[in-house]
């Protein structure tokens, strides 16, 4: 427990909580730490941060330390593919260790929140994480709690798994097929391939095989099946999914005898994206906004593709709420509510 002393009679004391100090602008963080043995020399520096008392150690049975609980908080909730800071300030951080794709457990970390006293924040689901990204941070808020509530928070997440994991982003191998006659041809210059290529490697993939092939359903299926017997892990096709009549990458992927999950998703920019299965084989059809936008629903499900999911209808159903790109000056994907 703290005991409240005045700051006159508190030289010789231990203080039992980091002091922040504010400048507003310049400098937040901790000015004394907890365990700090109070100088005279410090008082000047406390009155001017404003304290006129200091709390200092005093144990009491049955409450846990706000570092302590922190850290008790963070081991319980994270995975094994994290790392936890030092407490400061009272809080912890996790961290990623790994590359991959962050998934929350929402009604167990809603659960945690409504029990008192604890504060558990994290990043939205699917976001994708690399090591050294904060996927979570947690304090308390006195500067002691009580023990029951730590106990109860280790029995949820003993009972129904951790809040926080990691699935490791998988390097597969994956085939780009970009369809048109006006690019077969050559009379425009192919923009989606660099495009989804930088995309793929930038999410530890590999692009094993490339093809431009003109609008024709039974070559674009042909095309694909090719991609396939590659050993592609996963195709994508782009370049021919608006309703324009020459555009046939739908017809060409039936062709190819893949079944289609979703055609048209409620996500601006990429309503025309198209999402099928060849056997075990992924298929996502980008839509022409690839070229045009730097954030679109390719950035959304491709990271999940890699990830091992399988993608169902009702996963891109619910991609609509946040499926809005506000279309900013000066992108800052993934730092924006898009796809969130």
């Amino acid at each position: 427990m703290l005991k409240k002393v005045k700051l006159d009679e508190a030289v010789g004391l231990t203080i039992g909580h980091d002091m922040t100090k504010v400048v507003p602008g310049k400098f937040k963080g901790a000015a004394f730490r907890r365990g700090h043995v109070i100088r005279e020399e410090d008082l000047p520096e406390l009155r001017l941060m404003g304290k006129e008392h200091i709390y200092v150690v005093e144990e009491e049975e049955g409450l846990v330390h706000e570092e302590e609980a922190a850290l008790r908080i963070a081991r319980a909730v994270s995975s094994p593919d994290t790392k936890l800071t030092n407490p400061k300030e009272g809080r912890v951080n996790i961290v990623s260790t790994i590359n991959g794709l962050l998934k929350v457990n929402k009604e167990l970390l809603t659960v945690i929140n409504s029990i008192g006293d604890i504060v558990l924040a994290t990043l939205h689901e699917n976001t994708v994480c690399q090591p050294e990204t904060s996927i979570a941070a947690t304090k308390i808020n006195p500067l002691h709690i009580a023990e029951t509530k730590l106990e109860r928070l280790e029995e949820l997440c003993r009972k129904q798994g951790r809040v926080l994991r990691i699935i490791p982003l998988k390097k597969k191998k994956v085939g780009i097929i970009i369809t048109g006659n006006e690019v077969f041809n050559g009379l425009v210059e192919d923009r989606f391939g660099e495009i989804l290529e930088n995309k793929v490697e930038a999410l530890g993939s590999a692009v094993n095989n490339k093809a431009i092939v003109p609008d024709d359903e039974d070559v674009i299926g042909h095309a694909i099946k090719e991609t396939a017997a590659s050993g592609s892990d996963v195709i994508v096709v782009a370049g021919g999914l608006s309703v324009d009549p020459d555009d046939v990458s739908l017809e060409g992927v039936e062709r190819s005898g893949a079944s289609i999950v979703s055609y048209g998703a409620p996500v601006m920019p990429g309503a025309m994206f198209l999402y099928a299965e060849l056997g075990n084989i992924p298929i996502l059809g980008a839509p022409g906004a690839v070229i045009f936008n730097q954030a679109t629903i390719i950035d959304l499900i491709l990271p999940r593709v890699l990830a091992g999911e399988r993608i169902t209808r009702e996963d891109i159903v619910a991609l609509g709420h946040g499926g809005l790109c506000l279309n900013c000056e000066g992108c800052n994907f993934p730092v924006c509510p898009f796809g969130k």
